[in-house]
Parts: structure tokens; C-alpha cells; sequence
């Protein structure tokens, strides 16, 4: 049986007639963007003649609109361990995919009003951190205090993990914190130069939001095994991988202080992002040459500017991507962005635990599809008797 899911709307379950008019429903979560949602139902002129759930105030601007979704009993032959939002443990089967405010709507009308449909879009509940732009300076405070006064300021709940890694207080006396943007703009802004993702998602309870300013858990047991092969326990049809050789592996940064006299300032010569490795080999083990950039940053101690050269790491570290497509009767799972999964049957260097990057859901009467991203910070062991990357090599023909 394939896994059921409900719609709410300003917190109440959609009645019997509007759940089964519903052409679809797609919902869109990412690590690095704004949830989406679009569900589309068919439209009929109403007894008084007007047009049905177009002027409905369930679909009116910023309306709370919630998608949960709860997998089918896991078969015997499929293995379904559980999930958490960022990986790892134990989570409830319902998922709340998506929890958040209609921002649009499209008509499309025929003549006769046959095949009229409305579509409405909805984006998740960081658009009310995006209402209003201000000019705001913060001193004495982290980067993980700001985000907390932030979430709180929306009934956010701040996640245990935003204080690992904390940035410096910024003082008066050096770099204090200016703000200039929406909330979330700016919470965004921190995240990425500490190399964490900031995101609010709710685990199973529409309203019940959580606020991440972290960076990925990358340990625990992965949440579901995308299997290709398995004659019995195939949970995908196709899968494309990809790896690009590009991207930075080391950074030498360096930097004056406003706080110290030294001419020399401070220095940080980084090679690892300090994330947990999915694979055997890392991007520079793996091309066996690494790539440098140098970073300049305005920081007020050598802590801050290690932070800002891992953040360059973590986010060129993604160097290999997987794209495919599974349903929730088939996998036993609900992917979420954030979890972290098992790939098999793809060979030595692609199998092994990915990061979930993205999953488009798109639900319909019959099937709950999950398109996927998936990405990781390493590869598989090398063959033996392998050199570790054609560089090396051709630097020892040399």
C-alpha cells in the first residue's frame, strides 16, 4: 500500500471533498534553499456562480498551508532504520514535509470553464523572516546568539546543534555585527560563512518549528539504502552520479587585526573542513594534487578566521552529486533534506553514505514520488596497486 499524507490548512485537516479533488501536491526541500509548495485542484462554477476555492480564505495570502506525509509499514524485505532531520537517530514515521504561507496563485480558465484549474504556491515559514528589511548593529554577541534571538523572535525554536561551533563574540572594540536585510537574508549570510546551513523545519507537527543554524550531521546510521540492483529489495530505478575535480581542497588564509598590533595579524592554513568524510578518499586524495585558495576575511581572532577558511572547505567539499528518482511504497521512507542515506550496488567508489541535498515530493492519488539529490565529500577506496589521482602519476613519469 502506498504511504498515505494530509493537507492543513490554517491548521485544520482539508475536508473529504477538497482532499479527493486534488490533482497533486509538490513540495521542494533543500539544505540551501527555501521550501516550496504547489498543489493544484480543479475549479467548477459554484451555485451562487462563482468560481470554486479561488476567493476560498484557506488559499489567501500568506494562509498557513502543512503537508504531512506517513510512509507505508516498511516491507519485510526492504530494511527502513530510522531518521532524524539531520541524520542519525530514531524519528517518527509522519513527516511534516512542509509548513508554511500561500504567496501565489494562478488561474487557468477555459471556455465553458471546462479544464479550469487553480495552482497555488506557497513557500515555508522563513518568508515571515523576510518581511521586512532593517540597518541593525549587534555587539557582544555570537554568531549562534544572534540566530536564537532571531528564531525566538517567531516562536522559532533553536536547535540543540546551532552551539557547536560558535563564532567569537563580536565586540565594540573590533568587528561588531551590522545588519543589513530581512532576518533570514542575514541569518543566511552568517551560515554561510561558518559553514553551516540555516533552515526552520518541523519534524511531524505542522507549527511546531524548529530553527537550524548547523552544520550537517554527517554520522549515524543512514536512514534508508537506495538499492539499485537487488533483485527483491530495489528501492531505485536509475541513478545519475557525477564527481568534478574543481573545486578548492586547501586555503591559506591570513589577516591584520584591529585588536593586536602583530604586522603579521594571524594566519590559517586549512585542508579539511572539519566535517565527518563520507568516503575513503577526500577531493585531494582522490585527484592527488590540491587545489589552494587564499582568503582574506575581517576577523577579530585567529578562531574566526579558521571558521571562515572550513566554511570555503564545506561548501567546495560537495564534489560528488547523485540524482534519481524513488517513491515512498517502495523505499519505506520519507526523504528529507538533511538525512543521510545509503547508496549500493554503484560501484567501489560511488557506494557508501550521501548526504540528502534536495527531494522534490510530488503526490498524487496514486503514487508519492521522491525526486533526489544527494551529495558527498568523498569517494570509495581506491583499487589496489592504483596511483591516488593522474596527476601524481604524471608528476612521477616525470
Amino acid at each position: 500500500m502506498p504511504g498515505s499524507f494530509q493537507l492543513m490548512l490554517g491548521g485544520q485537516a482539508a475536508d473529504s471533498t477538497l482532499f479527493t479533488l486534488l490533482t497533486s501536491i509538490e513540495v521542494e526541500e533543500s539544505m540551501d534553499l527555501p521550501g516550496a509548495l504547489q498543489l493544484q485542484v480543479p475549479v467548477s462554477v459554484t451555485s451562487d456562480g462563482d468560481l470554486s476555492y479561488v476567493n476560498d480564505p484557506r488559499f489567501a495570502p500568506l494562509a498557513n498551508i502543512a503537508v504531512v506525509a506517513t510512509p507505508p509499514a516498511p516491507q519485510s524485505a526492504i530494511p527502513v532504520p530510522g531518521a532524524s532531520l539531520l541524520g542519525g537517530s530514531t524519528a517518527p514515521p509522519a513527516q511534516c514535509i512542509f509548513d508554511g504561507y500561500v504567496l501565489s496563485q494562478k488561474l487557468h480558465l477555459e471556455r465553458g470553464t471546462t479544464n479550469a484549474t487553480l495552482s497555488v504556491w506557497a513557500q515555508d515559514a522563513t518568508w515571515m523572516m523576510n518581511l521586512t528589511e532593517q540597518a541593525k548593529e549587534w555587539v557582544d554577541v555570537t554568531d549562534d546568539a544572534v540566530a536564537a534571538s532571531i528564531f525566538g523572535n517567531y516562536g522559532i525554536t533553536p536547535a540543540d546543534q546551532n552551539t557547536t561551533e560558535d563564532s567569537p563574540s563580536h565586540t565594540e572594540a573590533g568587528h561588531s555585527l551590522m545588519q543589513r536585510g530581512t532576518d533570514i537574508q542575514f541569518l543566511r549570510m552568517l551560515a554561510q560563512r561558518n559553514g553551516k546551513f540555516c533552515r526552520v523545519t518541523c519534524a511531524d507537527t505542522p507549527g511546531v518549528r524548529t530553527g537550524y543554524f548547523a552544520a550537517p550531521d554527517l554520522g549515524g546510521d543512514p536512514a534508508a539504502t537506495l538499492a539499485l540492483n537487488d533483485p527483491t529489495a530495489w528501492t531505485v530505478n536509475a541513478l545519475d552520479l557525477t564527481w568534478d575535480a574543481t573545486a578548492a581542497t586547501s586555503v591559506n588564509a591570513a589577516q591584520a587585526l584591529f585588536t593586536d598590533s602583530d604586522p603579521d595579524g594571524v594566519s590559517a592554513n586549512l585542508s579539511s573542513s572539519g566535517l565527518a568524510s563520507l568516503g575513503d578518499r577526500d577531493l585531494a586524495t582522490f585527484t592527488g594534487s590540491p587545489m589552494t585558495v587564499m582568503l582574506a576575511a575581517p576577523v577579530d581572532d585567529a578562531g574566526e578566521l579558521t571558521l571562515r577558511a572550513q566554511a570555503v572547505l564545506r561548501e567546495s567539499g560537495w564534489f560528488v552529486r547523485c540524482e534519481g528518482e524513488s517513491d515512498v511504497e517502495r523505499l519505506g521512507v520519507v526523504l528529507r533534506a538533511g538525512m543521510v542515506v545509503a547508496v549500493t550496488d554503484v560501484g567501489s567508489l560511488h557506494s557508501g553514505n550521501y548526504l540528502v541535498w534536495s527531494v522534490r515530493h510530488k503526490i498524487t492519488p496514486d503514487v508519492h514520488s521522491m525526486r533526489f539529490v544527494l551529495v558527498r565529500n568523498a569517494v570509495g577506496a581506491a583499487a589496489s596497486g592504483t596511483s591516488s589521482g593522474a596527476l601524481s602519476a604524471l608528476a612521477g613519469a616525470l
